[in-house]
């Protein structure tokens, strides 16, 4: 396989949550070890999704994972700061891509050729496989910080604005993790 072959797919994992980072991942299949079952990964079941990780970890050619943490999102816009993460996740691959297929319409600007592609978690299996490992990173980290900060409920609804986190908001304040310049955050400080 030549240099030129390279693609990889990156995908984000908690632009709407209230709290916590935004995750991406960037992935370089290996054309020779098909990896059977991979979706979007809102389509999976945890349990599916956290199989699928330890594969796609196992025979991809390159995986890594970037982050955008809640004070850039705050300073910069959760899309702004999902591009960010995008950035980096490509940035730490091991090898270098000719190309990079982004899921949805906006990419993230890179020294190589990007392409976006709508509903792409679901259509291109290197952007499932990206969506699989920033899902499941981004719910590992939230279910670790749901210990620092109980009675959130992070681990049951990862920091997405649910009845039960609005409630415990509104009962418990706002914490370091949750993300200032989103709406509902925004009105409790005000």
């Amino acid at each position: 396989m030549s240099m030129t072959q390279f693609v990889a797919g990156v995908d984000e994992a908690g632009r709407g949550p209230l709290a916590g980072p935004v995750v991406t991942a960037a992935v370089i299949l290996d054309p020779g070890r098909e990896i059977g079952g991979l979706a979007d990964s809102k389509v999976l079941s945890a349990s599916q999704r956290e199989t699928l990780s330890g594969i796609i970890k196992e025979r991809a050619l390159c995986w890594a994972l970037g982050r955008a943490e809640v004070e850039e999102i705050d300073s910069l816009n959760i899309l702004q700061a999902s591009l960010l993460a995008m950035q980096r996740a490509v940035n730490a691959l091991a090898i270098r891509p000719a190309r990079v297929l982004v899921d949805g319409n906006r990419a993230p600007a890179l020294s190589c050729e990007v392409q976006t592609i709508i509903k792409g978690d679901s259509k291109i299996a290197a952007i499932s496989a990206a969506s699989i490992l920033a899902k499941v990173a981004r719910d590992a980290e939230m279910c670790s910080l749901d210990r620092r900060y109980p009675g959130y409920g992070f681990a049951r609804h990862k920091g997405y604005p649910t009845k039960a986190h609005l409630q415990a908001l509104e009962a418990l304040g706002v914490t370091p993790l949750h993300r200032r310049s989103f709406g509902p955050v925004r009105r409790l400080l005000t």
